[in-house]
């Protein structure tokens, strides 16, 4: 019945911010980018390495969600990675803060979690 994910929608605060951070810090391709006056929102379509879709979104004074990877509702976006600590080290230098490298119990695969700018967590997780 269901084929594959088809994409991830992101509602971000600030859309400039979100859009730097998602292209230029984590190296997603625009695939598309169009305002809609209408609702006065900006919608970018994002590439993962070819595969994958990220939706970012933008609305005026979206309501704050917890993010939490505790929280009810979706815990956390992961992202596949050959080397979890080369990825820890391209994102530092960025930036971006990551937490310690954790070990998976059950597949003995090495992954860390950071933050998108809205405080959404993410992971990469080694392949």
């Amino acid at each position: 019945m269901f084929n594959r994910i088809h994409h991830i929608a992101i509602i971000c605060s600030d859309y400039e911010q979100s859009k730097d951070f998602y292209v230029n810090k984590l190296g997603f391709e625009v695939l598309g980018e169009v305002y809609r006056k209408e609702r006065k929102s900006w919608k970018l379509d994002l590439a993962v390495n070819g595969v994958y879709q990220i939706e970012l979104f933008s609305f005026e004074n979206p309501p704050a969600r917890p993010s939490r990877p505790e929280a009810q509702g979706l815990r956390h976006l992961a992202f596949e990675v050959d080397d979890v600590a080369a990825t820890i080290t391209e994102l530092n230098k960025k930036g971006i803060v990551t937490e310690a490298i954790r070990i998976d119990e059950f597949t003995g695969k090495q992954f860390t979690f950071f933050t998108d700018p809205d405080g959404l967590p993410l992971e990469v997780y080694e392949k």
